[in-house]
């Protein structure tokens, strides 16, 4: 039987923390930016933790 492949879109976007989390990337962050705040793009561009329930989900997709 083959080696099971790992989901490279799910692999581009979601990394391992050096714990075994899973961090990820905000949304809202790629267009129509001329009317959210300075503050909120801002917090925007920092990654933030997978949660807990989607963890294991991710975590599947990413191991090859």
């Amino acid at each position: 039987m083959p080696k099971m492949k790992s989901n490279r879109g799910a692999s581009k976007r979601f990394r391992l923390t050096a714990t075994g989390k899973v961090r990820r990337n905000k949304a809202y962050k790629s267009h129509i930016l001329t009317k959210k705040s300075q503050k909120r793009k801002r917090n925007l561009r920092q990654t933030d933790i997978v949660s807990a329930a989607d963890e294991a989900r991710v975590k599947r997709m990413i191991s090859a």
